[in-house]
């Protein structure tokens, strides 16, 4: 039985599953790692987006390292040149595509929010535009495109390692969004299966590691410097009332103790049946 879908092979795993059969593993995990390839490639098209509206909603860049960004951009694009010149299935690769117009886009929105620029910061984005045509076509000798490649593993851990100095320099993340790193995170640990699944080479799959070790720093670095969320107005206002009549409640009940010889029972509960009732109104 013969049924493929965008290079997916149902065929086999049909048939067993018709038969009463549990699927063999060489059936099976060409299948998941294809169906997890475009799951990744599907969920990338979003992956940066709570980074560019946490950034727009603050208006502000605070604790984002702009030259990780940047290098970042300069990953992307050789690591999708490469794998494009390598003819892999675009599910092996399809979310560099998509990281790479949202990380321009991002690193556009750094420089807009970290005004005043000097003129050496739009060199470079003038030299990206004028190289990157070239890389991504492929029109470069083939041993330096390998060692260009082989390169953005460097350039992929320098990217993260100013980011991990500023958060910890800060104890603070600033605007880094934990949902962001976290898709990043969890993005390059299936990509390690899809990759060994491909067939892609030793340095594809080296560089979904580095991805393992560099997003998950920087992922418990937003969970170690969390800061406690601030109450809001209403909330202090409410803490104020309950210990403010809490407070009221115990005086009277010191002021009956001190100028009453025996205070009557019923009395002392009915300063604690008070006190109980406005701590009670006070909190719902």
């Amino acid at each position: 039985m013969e049924l493929e879908i965008l290079g997916m092979n149902f065929g086999c795993v049909l048939g067993a599953l018709q038969a009463w059969e549990f699927p063999e593993k060489d059936c099976l995990l060409p299948l998941v790692s294809k169906l997890l390839g475009y799951c990744i490639v599907a969920a990338s098209t979003t992956v940066k987006l709570p980074q560019i509206l946490k950034i727009l909603k603050h208006n502000s860049v605070r604790g984002l390292s702009l030259v990780a960004f940047e290098l970042e951009v300069v990953g992307y694009t050789i690591a999708l040149a490469y794998c494009v010149h390598k003819e892999l299935p675009f599910s092996a690769y399809g979310e560099l595509l998509f990281l790479l117009i949202q990380a321009i886009i991002l690193v556009a929105i750094i420089y807009y929010y970290s005004q005043p620029l000097g003129g050496k910061t739009w060199i470079k984005p003038l030299l990206y535009c004028a190289i990157a045509p070239t890389i991504i076509a492929g029109q470069i000798d083939p041993f330096l495109f390998e060692a260009l490649y082989a390169s953005q593993h460097f350039i992929f851990f320098s990217a993260r390692v100013p980011q991990i100095w500023t958060n910890y320099k800060n104890k603070s993340t600033g605007e880094l969004s934990f949902l962001t790193c976290f898709m990043n995170f969890a993005g390059s640990i299936v990509r390690v299966f899809t990759s060994i699944q491909e067939n892609a080479p030793v340095s594809v799959i080296m560089g979904s590691i580095i991805g393992i070790v560099m997003n998950g720093t920087i992922l418990s670095q937003i969970v170690l410097y969390q800061k406690p969320k601030a109450k809001n107005g209403e909330e202090r206002k409410l803490d104020q009332q309950a210990s403010s009549s809490a407070d009221m409640s115990i005086n009277l009940c010191s002021l009956l103790e001190d100028h009453t010889p025996v205070v009557p029972l019923k009395c002392l509960l009915v300063c604690q049946f008070t006190l109980l009732v406005l701590r009670y109104f006070c909190f719902v």
